[in-house]
């Protein structure tokens, strides 16, 4: 870039219904996995910046966990991080399931989106599953809403739309020194991306309900000389019984969990890396304020 291009840098907040897609599509935004994704909703539970750049712009952006109707303290802490993390927001995106369209909690969204002062973008996302009859009305009945400034169409699993979404981002937000160095691709430090990498595993590999009665912590993340890293995680669960489908027979699913978590932290982090995972039970973790810390999330009473 050469130095008399003036650099520009801004926050884009992602606010969306669980499972509309926004991990999915900071990871093609940035254009390498910075955030967990898996098929079952409330995946993302703390916010996380991907940063992402675009000629002489970079693009901060905040992926939020899902807003839903929250049930639990750790649904409110989840709700509230997502609203936070929107506050301020130079573009503030909200995507919708284009498939799935306008259900009663999208509703509910677009209303508080269209209380909000940030500058907002409609993004209809899963279009290549969506029906193409439908799109325009879906967009329609969503500016009816909440009136946004901008549309778009994508696909963030195919890429579709995602480059042309990226490349307006960048003319949008503020002229303004880069924030982060060039070569970093996230505000985690590599101890939080370890932890969310073996919850990745955990909502890939095991049943509906245990990933979401689970917790995995990062006790220890060591440089070695040869420089490879090594990274002590704990699983928490709630009873013994979790405990069991975790370790599996013979200790078969935690041994497959730990391959596939490593494997993604090898890559990540771009160097060998060991991972030591332990199981322990720990009867209402959800509630408990020192295991919020330990998770690098802040306690909501």
């Amino acid at each position: 870039m050469p130095a008399e291009t003036p650099t520009r840098c801004g926050v884009v907040a992602l606010i969306g219904a669980p499972n509309a897609g926004k991990s999915t599509l900071v990871n093609a935004l940035v254009g390498q996995k910075v955030a967990i994704v898996s098929p079952k909703v409330q995946t993302t539970r703390v916010r996380l910046t991907g940063v992402a750049l675009e000629g002489s712009a970079q693009l901060l952006l905040v992926d939020t966990p899902g807003v839903f109707s929250p049930k639990s303290r750790l649904d409110r802490a989840m709700v509230q991080n997502a609203w936070e993390g929107a506050a301020d927001a130079d573009v503030l995106l909200a995507l919708v399931d284009a498939k799935a369209g306008l259900r009663d909690e999208v509703k509910a969204l677009l209303e508080a989106i269209a209380q909000r002062p940030e500058p907002r973008w409609l993004v209809l996302n899963k279009v290549d599953a969506a029906d193409k009859g439908r799109l325009l009305e879906v967009a329609a009945a969503a500016h009816a809403i909440a009136p946004f400034a901008e549309t778009f169409m994508i696909s963030a699993l195919t890429g579709d739309g995602v480059a042309d979404l990226k490349a307006a981002l960048a003319k949008t937000v503020p002229q303004g020194p880069w924030l982060f160095p060039e070569d970093q691709l996230s505000d985690a430090p590599a101890r939080m991306m370890a932890a969310e990498l073996v919850r990745e595993q955990l909502f890939l590999q095991l049943g509906q309900e245990l990933p979401y009665s689970a917790a995995v912590v990062a006790e220890k993340f060591e440089e070695r000389p040869d420089g490879s890293a090594a990274v002590h995680a704990q699983i928490l669960v709630e009873r013994d019984s979790q405990k069991a489908i975790v370790v599996g027979a013979r200790g078969a699913r935690i041994k497959a969990i730990g391959e596939a978590a490593r494997a993604e932290m090898t890559e990540l982090l771009g160097r060998k890396t060991h991972l030591f995972l332990h199981v322990k039970v720990k009867p209402g973790w959800a509630d408990d304020r020192h295991t919020w810390r330990d998770l690098g999330m802040d306690w909501v009473d």
